[in-house]
């Protein structure tokens, strides 16, 4: 069991985060830069500009690409800061040292930390007031528990998101921040509190399909690999 476990788990969250990457690409924008009037704006801007990068192996490499807002190489422009995941992790350590590449981490372990186990309690406790006594949850269960399992671990994880993207992108140009607390106090005191629900409609879009599709394929696998 535990391994069809685990591949059921690894090809669902697979399907889970090529859905979901491009609105996390907007999301993180937004979190991070004021240059975009809103979600639409933000949308346009990306795909005229540019094309989403969508290899990043680590999390301060994936947010660090997704704001590099500069056009791929042309003859006549600026070349790109990074040229891709590698060369970005090679660039970080050259110039931030080691510690550069965890930037943020605290902040993520945090965010991570209690909405896992809502994200999980949430979906369970759906499935089972969906499901009726000694049946298994059918398909329609399985993308509703999962979809508003995602929206409200989101909603919960926002605000040390929009801390984590902050601080990841800290360190570019001039140390902005001293520590986790020192981010959020400045973030708070320059933009007001609504600064820390920064993307969260853009999660909750994003949560709602990503994780309906992620429990989805993840109980069907389990159920065929079983």
């Amino acid at each position: 069991m535990p391994v069809e476990e685990f591949v059921a788990g690894w090809i669902s969250g697979a399907v889970g985060l090529i859905l979901g990457h491009p609105l996390d690409t907007v999301k993180v924008r937004l979190q991070t830069q004021n240059t975009y009037r809103g979600i639409v704006d933000c949308v346009i801007k990306t795909y005229r500009r540019e094309s989403a990068y969508c290899l990043a192996p680590f999390d301060l490499i994936k947010v660090r690409l997704q704001n590099q807002t500069e056009p791929r190489a042309r003859p006549g422009v600026a070349p790109s800061q990074y040229r891709g995941p590698l060369h970005c992790a090679r660039t970080i350590l050259r110039e931030e040292g080691p510690q550069g590449l965890f930037r943020g981490a605290w902040a993520l372990v945090l965010r991570d930390t209690p909405t896992l186990g809502l994200y999980f309690l949430t979906y369970e406790g759906l499935s089972w007031w969906l499901t009726s006594d000694s049946k298994e949850p059918g398909s329609a269960t399985m993308l509703v528990a999962g979809g508003f399992a995602g929206i409200i671990s989101w909603t919960t994880a926002t605000p040390l998101d929009v801390v984590k993207a902050r601080m990841q992108m800290d360190g570019l140009k001039q140390r902005e921040y001293r520590g986790l607390l020192d981010c959020m106090v400045s973030s708070a005191r320059q933009e007001g509190p609504g600064v820390f629900f920064k993307g969260l409609t853009l999660n909750s879009a994003r949560a709602f399909p990503v994780n309906a599709v992620t429990f989805f394929s993840y109980e069907h696998l389990l159920r065929l690999l079983s």
